[in-house]
Parts: structure tokens; sequence; C-alpha cells
């Protein structure tokens, strides 16, 4: 259909009207300007088709349209913003359906920056809560604009225990795109822990856990040191469960991964109870302790007070599940004889009742030469 671009909105009025009244098919001459005059409307399309038979010939074809063609159409026209003041004669139906598929092609870029930007954004959170951070956001929005099916992301750092040391830990990130959509995942990230240079280091891969709390990048470390880390899991059946971890590094799986044994609830190791055996400083005060409790069950080896004799002194603890226990280390971070921090309890608790006791027998003698004092003679009265 070609019309007058100045008729566009005079001619969707018409349409519009003719609609309202119940017809629904509209005839025209493909070969000339259509306008208001032209333009003939039937309620039924045998009407609409008989209409176009007539009147074609060798010089002028007819065609007919749905109504509400014709009307969404003209409303294309104006929605595209086009200037509709001008006296131009041009194709209605043909400038419709190219701004239409511009349109959606506008709204599906739309969509996947909006999609594409969400996923960055959930993947830049994925990276910050399993401890690393926000310094590849630059980098994670530059590979996945790229799309490749998947990529890496390369992290080195220098760890320690609270002390000087040159553990280095060196891990790649591991992101793949969905094989239906365009979202990429964070998969897994690939551990390499070097505690000497010129040696090869210890590796494993760490998976994320889509259900459950994954293992961050500190807890990795302190696995692969040795050490427990607890964590919330979930089993099979979605139902979750409290456990603690641990590495076992003389059993490995078909892809190098060494075992990770769990220790459940009902092993019965109570880290509270273990800690309470010793004379720990920190105990005493309810936000210590349990900033303690934190550290520990993230794996770390943690510093802490310890009293003994009236002396305080600086050690480094790290809770031991499979033996039921808590493991001692002094500022060199030697480990101390178990036994021997057991003696120190005993010692704190010896002394405190022995000053207990002195103190009883104290207060006793000073009670006994109270009473004494306070005794008066009885005196003869002589008689008159």
């Amino acid at each position: 259909m070609i019309i007058n671009l100045a008729d566009t909105e005079m001619m969707l009025s018409f349409a519009e009207e003719m609609a309202y009244n119940g017809h629904r098919f509209a005839a025209f001459n493909t070969d000339e300007v259509t306008d208001t005059d032209t333009i003939e409307f039937f309620r039924n399309p045998l009407d609409a088709k008989e209409y176009c038979l007539v009147m074609t010939n060798d010089a002028n074809y007819f065609q007919s349209l749905p109504v509400e063609s014709v009307i969404d159409d003209l409303r294309a026209v104006l929605e595209s913003g086009i200037n509709t003041s001008d006296n131009e004669a041009f194709e209605l139906n043909g400038f419709a359906k190219l701004f239409r598929e511009s349109k959606e092609i506008l709204d599906n870029n739309l969509n996947t920056n909006i999609m594409n930007q969400k996923n960055f954004e959930f993947l830049k959170d994925q990276l910050k809560y399993t401890g690393f951070g926000e310094t590849f956001d630059a980098e994670l929005r530059e590979k996945m604009m790229k799309g490749d099916q998947d990529f890496k992301i390369m992290h080195t750092g220098i760890m320690n225990n609270g002390v000087p040391n040159k553990d280095i830990l060196t891990v790649d990130l591991n992101f793949k795109k969905s094989e239906q959509t365009d979202m990429y995942f964070f998969n897994s990230y690939h551990v390499n822990l070097q505690k000497e240079e010129n040696k090869p280091g210890l590796e494993h891969t760490f998976y994320i856990n889509k259900d459950s709390a994954s293992i961050t990048m500190k807890e990795a470390y302190n696995l692969m040191e040795g050490r427990s880390v607890n964590k919330d899991l979930k089993n099979k059946e979605g139902e979750s469960y409290n456990c603690w971890l641990k590495m076992n590094f003389k059993e490995s799986d078909s892809q190098g991964n060494f075992k990770l044994n769990q220790y459940h609830q009902n092993y019965g190791y109570d880290l509270e109870a273990s800690l309470a055996k010793h004379s720990i400083k920190e105990l005493n005060t309810p936000k210590y302790k349990e900033d303690l409790l934190n550290s520990l069950k993230k794996g770390n080896l943690q510093s802490a007070t310890f009293v003994v004799g009236g002396t305080e002194s600086k050690m480094y603890v790290e809770a031991n599940p499979q033996f039921k226990t808590v493991n001692f280390y002094d500022e060199n971070l030697q480990r101390i004889n178990h036994r021997e921090s057991k003696e120190e309890k005993k010692a704190e608790s010896q002394k405190e009742s022995v000053s207990k006791d002195q103190k009883k027998n104290l207060d006793s003698d000073e009670g006994d030469s109270g009473r004494k004092d306070n005794k008066v003679k009885k005196r003869k009265i002589p008689s008159l």
C-alpha cells in the first residue's frame, strides 16, 4: 500500500473507526497512492476479494488486507518517529516491516546486554565471596565480551600463617559458557601451592557448589596446609548437614585431586569443649571467644593468649577434629606437645585451688583471733 506520509495520522484514525464499526478488511490499488477516499472497507473477506477481482485490469491491480494489519503498519510509522509532516509517497507495508525488524534486533540486543550484565554481576559476586576480591572485574568483563566457549583468569598470591613465609598460591579460575544460552558459569578453580622455590607445588581443583557453600580461597589454602575446615554442605537429596573437611594426601581420584575426609556432626567433635580444657584468655570474653571459634572453623591457624602461672604468652591454635582435640604451636610455629598444654591447664587450676585454700585459712585465723579478743573476764564484785 502506497500512502502519502502526511496522511498517516488521518488514515490511522479512519481505519480504526471502520474497524470499530465492524469492517474487517480493506481493499486498495497497489499502483496508486491510497488515501481515505480511495480505500474501501468490507465486513467479510469474500466481498473484499470479489471487489479486487472486479477492479483489477491490465493497468491496475487491487489487493485486500485485514484492517488490523493496516492499522498496525500505520502505528509503526508513527512509532518510528519519522517526520510525518512531509508530503511524500512511500510504501507503507515495506517501511513497517523494516521498522519492526530493526526494533526486534535492538530489543534483542538490549535484552542480551541486560542478561550479560546480570551474568557479569552474578559472576563478580561469586568471585568476591569465594575470596578473590574485586580485582578481576575488568578482566572478567573483557573475556565475557569475547564470547569464547570457555576462558581462564589467573591469580597469584603469597599466603602466610601470621609469620613471614614464601607460600606462593597460583590459581586458575575456570569459566564456561552454557550450551543452551550465552550465560557463563564459574565452575571451578585449580590451585598450585608452592612452599619451596624450584620444587613442584601441591595441586588440587576445587569445584563451585551450586546448592551449598563453596570452599573459599583461604579455606582451600588451609586445607592444602593440612588443617581442617568446617562447612555446611548438602547431600544428594538436598538435605543440609554440617561437617569438618580434611584433605587426605594419601588418596587421590582419577583427576589427581586429593580425597576430602568428612567428620560429621555425629562423629562427636566439640571444638568449644576442646578449647575449654586449656587456659585461653579469649574464652573469657564472649566476642573474642566467638571470633576465635569462627576463625578456627575456617581452618585458620589462629593466635591466642595463654595464661599459665599468671603469665600471658602468645601461641597458635588449630582445630583437629580427626582426633577430637586442638593443636598448639609456639611463635615459631613449632608444635607444642599436647600433654604439655594439658599440664598448663592443670597447673593453673591447682594454683587457683591453692590460692583459695590459703585465703580460706587466712579468713579462719582472723576469725579465731577476733573471738579471743572479744572474750571478757568475769570479775567478782565485793559485798558491802
